[in-house]
């Protein structure tokens, strides 16, 4: 097995209602399920990872691409980070 694939989840968990997509990350209910299922590939991630960032955006694309990279480093989403530090 490769490297472990970090889930794109930055703990944002709000769905928008008209396109079924988190607010966060910008997956379905079904790509997060899919992310917890264990037999899923690394290669379906990696193309997961690349579908979610198209559909966002300006400041949610920024905003995600830099708590991903700071959970990927860290360990914990910029957003979990800041609601621990209070």
């Amino acid at each position: 097995m490769s490297n472990k694939i970090i889930s794109p989840c930055i703990s944002i968990c709000k769905t928008d209602p008209v396109t079924g997509c988190c607010y966060g990350c910008a997956r379905t209910n079904e790509e997060k399920k899919k992310w917890k299922d264990e037999n899923i590939s690394d290669e379906w991630k990696l193309e997961n990872l690349n579908k979610i960032k198209s559909r966002m955006q300006g400041w949610q694309l920024s905003s995600f691409e830099e708590s991903y990279r700071h959970k990927i480093n860290k360990g914990i989403s910029l957003f979990k980070k800041k609601n621990l530090e209070g």
